[in-house]
C-alpha cells in the first residue's frame, strides 16, 4: 500500500497545477495518470492561449504541457505514476490503482479528482462508418502522431473545439467543406471563427446531420436545416462529398470516482452533465475530496489550471500546510477565474455555477 498526503487523479492541466500547488505548500503528493505521458489534452493543443501571464497567455498548449510536466518532474515532493489507472474508491478512503498489471491501494489524506471528460457523439444512420471521428481523435492523429485523417472534412459543432480543430485541419492542408452547427449561433470565440471563415469555410448554423453514406467507408454526408423545434426542414437537404466527418458536440465529465466516493451530485446541463456539488475552494460535499478541471464542469484549459491551483492550495491548507499565505494565494486565483469567465462566452459557465451553488446551498 502506498501512502501520501495528497493524491491527484489525472495529469492534465488541472491535475498538474493541483499537484504543483499542493507540493509548493509542503505536502507530499502522488500524481496518477493513465497515459504514458503528462499533460492530458495539452499535448495536442497547438493554438495559443488567452488570459494573463499567469495563465501562459500567447503560449501554445503543447508548450504549456511541457512546462508543467517539467516542473512536476523536478519537484521532489511529487511522485508520478504514469501508465496507471484509478480503479475505485473504498470506504476507508483508499483508492485502488492498477499499473502494468500490478494492483495497489493508495492511502491518502486528501484526494483531488481531475479526471477530465469524454467526448459526446451523435446517432444517425450509418454513424459507425469508418471515417467518422470525434474531434479529440482527429487532434491526436494530427498533432501527436502526424497523420492526416483524410482529404475532405465536414465538422459537426461550432464550439471552440470544433472551430479550432477545423483551423488545424486547414493548416495541415486538408479541405474543410463546412462546419455544421445545430444551434442558431456560433459558440466559439469569434477570433477563432473569423479565421476559418476568412479561409473560405462556411459555418452553417441551425443545421444537422441527417445521414452518412458510403459502402466500406464514409463517402458523403447528408445535412439539412432544422427549425426551432429541432426538426429537419423538408427540401433543405444538402449532400457533402467528404471522406471524414469530425464530430465535436460537447463533453461529459468523467465522474465515476466521485459517485463511488459518495459525493453529492447534480445534473447541470451548462456544466456538461453530472458534476459534484462543491464550494468555491473546489471541495466537494465529502471532506477533503476536491475536483478541478472538466470533471467539475466543462470549461477552457486556462480555467482548469486555475481550479487545480485552488484545489491544491486548499487541500494542503486542510492538512496544515501553507497556512501563512493561503488566503492571499487562493484569493488571487479566484480573481483570475472570475476574469476568465467574464463576457458573453463565459455566460454559460456562470449560469451553471449559479445553479451548482444554489443546489449545494453554498453562498456564491
Amino acid at each position: 500500500m502506498l501512502k501520501t498526503d495528497v493524491l491527484v487523479i489525472g495529469a492534465g492541466p488541472a491535475g498538474l497545477k493541483a499537484a504543483l500547488s499542493a507540493a509548493g505548500q509542503g505536502a507530499e503528493v502522488i500524481l496518477v495518470e493513465r497515459d504514458p505521458f503528462l499533460g492530458g489534452q495539452l499535448v495536442k493543443q497547438t493554438h495559443m492561449f488567452f488570459g494573463s501571464k499567469e495563465q501562459y497567455a500567447s503560449e501554445r498548449g503543447i508548450n504549456i504541457g511541457k512546462i508543467l510536466a517539467r516542473d512536476v518532474d523536478e519537484n521532489e515532493k511529487i511522485r508520478i505514476l504514469k501508465d496507471t489507472t484509478a480503479l475505485g474508491y473504498y470506504e476507508d478512503k483508499r483508492v485502488a490503482i492498477e499499473s502494468q498489471g500490478k494492483f495497489e491501494t493508495v492511502d491518502n489524506k486528501a484526494l483531488i479528482v481531475t479526471t477530465g471528460a469524454q467526448e459526446n457523439t451523435l446517432v444517425f444512420p450509418n454513424c459507425d462508418l469508418p471515417g467518422i471521428y470525434g474531434a479529440g481523435a482527429v487532434q491526436t492523429l494530427m498533432n501527436v502522431h502526424g497523420v492526416v485523417p483524410g482529404n475532405k472534412v465536414a465538422m459537426v459543432g461550432a464550439g471552440n473545439i470544433g472551430v479550432i480543430v477545423s483551423y488545424q485541419l486547414l493548416q495541415a492542408g486538408i479541405d474543410v467543406v463546412a462546419i455544421i452547427e445545430a444551434l442558431p449561433k456560433i459558440g466559439a470565440y469569434l477570433v477563432h471563427a473569423s479565421k476559418v471563415r476568412r479561409m473560405g469555410v462556411p459555418i452553417l448554423t441551425s443545421h444537422t446531420v441527417i445521414e452518412a453514406q458510403g459502402t466500406e467507408r464514409l463517402e458523403r454526408v447528408v445535412i439539412a436545416k432544422i427549425d426551432d423545434k429541432w426538426q429537419p426542414v423538408p427540401g433543405t437537404e444538402q449532400t457533402l462529398e467528404v471522406d471524414v466527418l469530425c464530430v465535436s458536440v460537447g463533453l461529459t465529465p468523467l465522474t465515476e470516482l466521485l459517485f463511488m466516493a459518495g459525493c453529492r451530485m447534480a445534473h447541470i446541463g451548462e456544466l456538461g452533465g453530472h458534476v459534484a456539488l462543491r464550494d468555491k475552494n473546489m471541495e466537494t460535499s465529502v471532506s477533503n475530496i476536491f475536483v478541478a478541471g472538466d470533471v467539475s464542469g466543462i470549461e477552457e484549459a486556462s480555467a482548469a489550471m486555475v481550479e487545480g491551483q485552488v484545489a491544491g492550495l486548499t487541500a494542503a491548507r486542510n492538512l496544515g500546510y501553507g497556512l501563512e499565505d493561503y488566503e492571499e494565494k487562493v484569493t488571487a486565483a479566484q480573481r483570475e477565474l472570475d476574469n476568465l469567465r467574464r463576457g458573453p462566452v463565459g455566460g454559460k459557465i456562470r449560469a451553471g455555477l449559479e445553479k451548482l451553488y444554489k443546489e449545494g446551498e453554498v453562498a456564491v
